[in-house]
């Protein structure tokens, strides 16, 4: 019996991961290992990808540090990996504002383990490997639903990619 598109979809999704913050390299990677690295993770999800002009746009935006050396370090490729996915549907600017909300709150590695934890929550919610969407995080905030949103926003957007690409 053949499967429904949707049961494709999330079979496509189910594995899906990306990497939590102390499994990123904090070695310091030039550019092309750093988007290689990041691209790696991404590439299940059709429409988010990076490039190295990408990268060297977000830093000349202020969005990230300027590498040390010609290196990105682990804080840098985390929010590399964020930008990569909230820029599907939100602007750099929107962006930034984010990061910078963000930055008041707490540091980058909780704040990058919540939007890990939250996206595939979410994701899993999207393509129906869950039933409901679980509580993340300990407490709430404007910046949190902010962030949830956006999550909701851009797994839609996989969803119905991965949709279009089936029936095509």
């Amino acid at each position: 019996m053949e499967r429904s598109i949707n049961e494709k979809i999330a079979a496509s999704i189910r594995d899906f991961k990306l990497p939590d913050y102390d499994t990123i390299p904090d070695v310091g990677l030039y550019l092309e290992q750093t988007v290689r690295f990041i691209a790696e993770y991404l590439e299940p999800l059709p429409s988010i990808s990076i490039t190295s002009s990408m990268v060297g746009n977000y830093v000349k935006k202020g969005l990230i540090a300027n590498p040390v050396k010609k290196l990105y370090d682990r804080e840098q490729i985390a929010y590399l990996i964020f930008i990569a996915v909230a820029k599907t549907v939100l602007s750099l600017e929107d962006i930034q504002l984010l990061i910078n909300l963000q930055k008041q709150s707490y540091d980058s590695k909780t704040a990058y383990q919540y939007f890990v934890n939250e996206f595939i929550n979410v994701l899993y919610y999207i393509f129906g490997l869950k039933d409901r969407l679980d509580e993340v995080g300990e407490k709430n905030s404007d910046e949190k639903t902010m962030l949830r949103n956006t999550i909701i926003t851009v797994a839609h957007k996989i969803y119905l990619d991965k949709c279009f690409a089936a029936i095509h």
